[in-house]
């Protein structure tokens, strides 16, 4: 039996894939497993932010198609950056185990301070808007492309520094460039990051799959998408979640971000079994401007 399993062509979802494939192929050694890579339109169009070209659904527009006509069997994404909105007959059918959550600053080679001078490279406005909290002074210019474009525009001199996920950069092998990790205190994650989700057909089976989804991932990923759903944000929205999960305990950080760009932030706990429920009560509260404001 063979799976095929796309990716987008990228060096970092390249090494997701393989994540989700290593496990699958160990606990399934029969399996025959290949790896079918695609670049996405998200991919094609680095001269515009993704707020203006549609969003991040675009990198996985492509791959979407390919599972629904049959060409792949599984894809794999990061959490993060998948649509809130999914296709009943495509579904998100695991979540990894969760690769570090929090955000990260990366300076030049040989740098050890920010040079306020020049922009903070970063197009995630929920990144930005938090990071001005602690930084009121910083100037932010949105950057585009892979992370190793990335590093090399900051190399350059374009930046002086970058916000990214350090869970990316720690699977390229490239946590030496990070330089300072922010705590969820200090920049609350987007929801999902860290977290590898896996779609498929409706019909796949999935028990070949259990190898892969990790129940906190999964209670934790769902709530936090729960929570972004109910304000109608997507994922290149500003708004954030951010769940634990301890024991039959789930807890939900969450921040909205209201039309003037004000941060409300507030914190929810209860039965991990109804988390996606306690984001949603957590995101109306916020909206309502029920919990404390971020200055």
């Amino acid at each position: 039996m063979t799976i095929t399993i796309g990716s987008r062509e990228s060096a970092l979802a390249i090494i997701q894939s393989q994540i989700v494939m290593s496990a699958i192929q160990a606990a399934h050694p029969d399996l025959t497993l290949e790896l079918v890579t695609m670049k996405t339109t998200g991919d094609k169009i680095l001269d515009r932010t993704l707020d203006k070209i549609g969003g991040k659904g675009l990198f996985v527009k492509e791959l979407s198609a390919a599972l629904r006509e049959g060409r792949v069997d599984l894809t794999v994404h990061s959490c993060k950056d998948f649509p809130m909105e999914e296709d009943p007959e495509l579904p998100l059918v695991a979540f990894s185990r969760r690769e570090d959550p929090r955000d990260v600053l990366v300076l030049p080679a040989g740098q050890t301070e920010i040079d306020f001078s020049k922009p903070i490279g970063c197009s995630s406005l929920r990144r930005c808007l938090q990071f001005q909290v602690l930084f009121p002074q910083a100037q932010m210019a949105p950057v585009r492309g892979n992370v190793p474009t990335r590093l090399r525009k900051l190399d350059e001199g374009q930046f002086s520094a970058l916000i990214l996920a350090g869970a990316g950069l720690k699977r390229l092998g490239l946590e030496d460039r990070i330089c300072r990790v922010f705590s969820p205190e200090e920049i609350l994650p987007a929801a999902g990051q860290g977290i590898l989700a896996v779609q498929s057909r409706s019909d796949f089976d999935l028990s070949l799959l259990s190898c892969v989804d990790d129940a906190d991932s999964r209670d934790c990923a769902l709530s936090e998408r729960a929570f972004v759903h109910t304000l109608d944000g997507g994922c290149s929205s500003p708004v954030a979640a951010y769940a634990t999960v301890t024991g039959e305990t789930i807890t939900i950080d969450g921040i909205y971000v209201d039309n003037e760009n004000q941060l409300y932030r507030g914190t929810i706990s209860g039965s991990r079994r109804e988390g996606p429920a306690l984001a949603a009560e957590l995101a109306r509260q916020l909206k309502e401007g029920a919990q404390c404001v971020v200055k």
